[in-house]
């Protein structure tokens, strides 16, 4: 049974990790949290004359450094005085250097958001006329490159470190006590505490090039970690450093002193036990509540308790279902998993998916605000794939639950039947055992306790092996002191053997158990689903709240509406060179009312002194790059003396649109002009 069912077992498992490994390739770097609302002058405007200061409004509150807001003429050269002025966390200001030329500018910024994510884009106003520049903003999203991804790992592994240490510890303290001696748990909680450790020290390193110029370099720049220890995440991270340090003496005391008690003594350190170790979850969990997404927007004095609540709901169940599956599938033979430790931890667990709900129905709440985000927001389109996967989830434990109730009325069998029996299917009868006990080797007096062997009286229960057989003989003829050396090495091999053979038939003998093997298949389709889960839950924290999203793009389209002239015509003036005759010129287009459908559009060519004229062909294209939307051909008519015109040119959508007007003056001299307009 065993044989033919653990290949889909293995099969199931790849099929779990595999999903988890593409949502953690697919994560990318993570999503800005506070969003550009507003600026002042507003993304694509043409100004009069050169304004005092440039505004930025942000969605939440943000800090910024002297760098952090810059202001770039066309030629790239720095045009602000530094250091951004706030006003209330959201809106900051810098003012710009007096007489500015006319062309265009470019606006960078560079923020952290109260949730302690990088945010980081730019934009382009104009004074006078827009012209052409040479500042490149690159395409990188902020946190993102070698130091962003590692950062990335650093968050996965400390959630997964956290569930792992929290819930194996309280699998053992509240389920299982005797567990405590058991060293695949001990090796599964300490591993749990080191990878937390490791975590959090690596991101402490890494947080001031994540949210800064992510170059490798600044990651060992001790300037930069003196700036991040003053911040909120960095202070977080710290606190959860020290409050390792006293998980580690919880750690001592739970597989040192609370391992060797007895079991009176036992209970009066549980409560102890279970006291301090609440207090240090507690406080791990609260750097994460403290300074991220609950710390935050909507209700932040009640969302930051039910996020603990929340984090530590997980990571008692996951991490104590991790336990579990481990101490079922690599515990040692002789300390099988009791039933009663079962059942505590399945009435433990059902209390952690209630908690989980509730205080997730919460969050879900406060983070969309409204039923449309489930879909049209990438947070709420995760947070539907989260509450499948706790359906799933709570479908498995269903059966795991019915395993462990036929676990409880299953019949257990004793220690000393364990010693003398071999590994019989359940139900078998005596024959069956006797059978067992001569397939298992034993040929002497006492071969069905497997006490002798082969060899005779006092062998191992099992053919020793010949090499064995040669050894031995050759230590009888060997000199006193070798005799003695070569019957202790036999008398340990002979140990070994037995003890491997009496381990062998101890985990068969559980093993046969069909209720328990169920239950290891549930714990183990549990277990897989629950990784999915944590990555998914990851991911969630990095994805800006489908709250702040809409009300972003709702600013935004706000902000583009009243910034629209009350003309609601665009105009642009391109001049143009074809390098012949009569080939200096300029263009001016205007699109009316450069919004969103129908508008027309009037093309005027003139002369450098301003008299009209006429040239052999002239075409206009429409491009948005960042929807990857166009070129869209417009074919004007030519209407009078350097006059064309098209009625019913289509925008599909609003933006930021580039203009293409070709111009050709002769057969041979043509030239290609573009610039960017604000379409509302």
């Amino acid at each position: 049974m065993t044989q033919t069912i653990a290949p889909r077992v293995r099969t199931l498992v790849l099929l779990l990790l595999a999903a988890a490994c593409a949502l953690l390739a697919a994560a990318g770097p993570a999503s800005a949290h506070a969003a550009l609302t507003g600026s002042d002058p507003r993304q694509g405007a043409v100004v009069d004359k050169a304004p005092a200061q440039v505004s930025l409004t942000f969605s939440e509150s943000v800090s910024m450094d002297d760098d952090s807001l810059r202001v770039l003429d066309p030629k790239g050269k720095r045009v602000d005085d530094g250091s951004p002025s706030g006003t209330g966390g959201t809106t900051y200001s810098v003012k710009l250097h007096a007489g500015l030329p006319d062309g265009t500018y470019t606006v960078t910024y560079q923020v952290v958001s109260a949730d302690s994510h990088p945010v980081a884009g730019a934009y382009t106003f104009s004074v006078g006329a827009p012209s052409e520049t040479s500042v490149s903003v690159s395409a990188q999203a902020a946190g993102g490159g070698f130091v962003g991804g590692l950062y990335g790992v650093g968050r996965y592994v400390s959630y997964a470190a956290f569930a792992v240490l929290v819930g194996g510890a309280a699998f053992v303290l509240a389920c299982w006590p005797r567990g405590s001696g058991v060293r695949v748990v001990q090796r599964l909680v300490v591993s749990g505490w080191l990878a937390l450790t490791t975590a959090t020290l690596l991101l402490l390193l890494l947080r001031g090039s994540y949210t800064g110029s992510g170059k490798v370099a600044d990651v060992f720049d001790l300037g930069l970690l003196g700036e991040v220890l003053q911040t909120k995440s960095g202070a977080a991270l710290v606190s959860r450093l020290l409050l390792l340090a006293a998980a580690a003496l919880f750690i001592a005391v739970l597989f040192g002193a609370y391992d060797k008690r007895d079991d009176e003594e036992r209970r009066d350190l549980t409560f102890g036990l279970a006291v301090g170790g609440s207090v240090v979850a507690v406080g791990l969990a609260a750097t994460w509540a403290m300074s991220e997404h609950a710390s935050v927007g909507l209700q932040a004095g009640l969302a930051m308790p039910v996020d603990v609540v929340h984090l530590i709901a997980v990571a008692t169940w996951l991490g104590g279902l991790t336990a579990l599956l481990v101490a079922l599938y690599r515990g040692p033979a002789d300390t099988p998993v009791p039933t009663a430790a079962v059942r505590r931890f399945s009435r433990l667990a059902f209390g952690s998916v209630v908690a989980l709900v509730a205080t997730g129905a919460y969050q879900s709440w406060r983070q969309l605000g409204s039923w449309t985000a489930f879909t049209d927001t990438r947070y709420g389109q995760l947070l539907l794939v989260k509450i499948g996967l706790v359906v799933v989830l709570v479908g498995v434990a269903y059966f795991s639950r019915r395993w462990t109730a036929r676990l409880a009325d299953a019949v257990p069998v004793v220690a000393g039947q364990r010693k003398k029996e071999a590994a019989v299917p359940p139900g078998g009868g005596k024959g069956d055992k006797v059978k067992a006990a001569q397939k298992s080797g034993a040929a002497g007096k006492n071969g069905a306790g497997g006490r002798t062997g082969a060899a005779g009286k006092g062998g191992t229960g099992a053919a020793e092996p010949a090499g064995a057989a040669r050894q031995a003989k050759a230590g009888g003829k060997s000199s006193g002191a070798g005799k003695g050396s070569g019957e202790s090495q036999r008398a340990a091999q002979l140990a070994r053997q037995r003890a491997a053979v009496d381990a062998a038939r101890q985990k068969r003998q559980r093993d046969a158990d069909p209720h328990r093997f169920g239950l290891r298949r549930s714990v183990l389709a549990e277990a897989g689903v629950a990784v999915v889960l944590l990555v998914v839950t990851t991911v969630l924290t990095q994805t800006e709240p489908g709250r702040t999203e809409e009300e972003a793009k709702a600013a935004g389209a706000s902000s583009a509406a009243n910034a629209v002239p009350s003309t609601g015509a665009v105009t642009l003036d391109m001049p143009f060179d074809t390098g012949g005759q009569n080939g200096k010129g300029v263009v001016r287009v205007e699109l009316d009312p450069a919004r969103v459908g129908a508008n027309d559009l009037h093309l005027y060519v003139e002369r450098p002194d301003g008299t009209a004229f006429d040239i052999p062909e002239v075409k206009v294209a429409l491009t948005q790059k960042a929807k990857d939307i166009g070129p869209l051909p417009v074919a004007p008519d030519h209407i009078t003396t350097g006059h064309w015109s098209a009625s019913g040119v289509q925008i599909p959508m609003a933006g930021d649109w580039e203009v293409a007007v070709t111009v050709r003056t002769s057969d041979i001299d043509q030239v290609t002009l573009s610039k960017n307009a604000q379409i509302g």
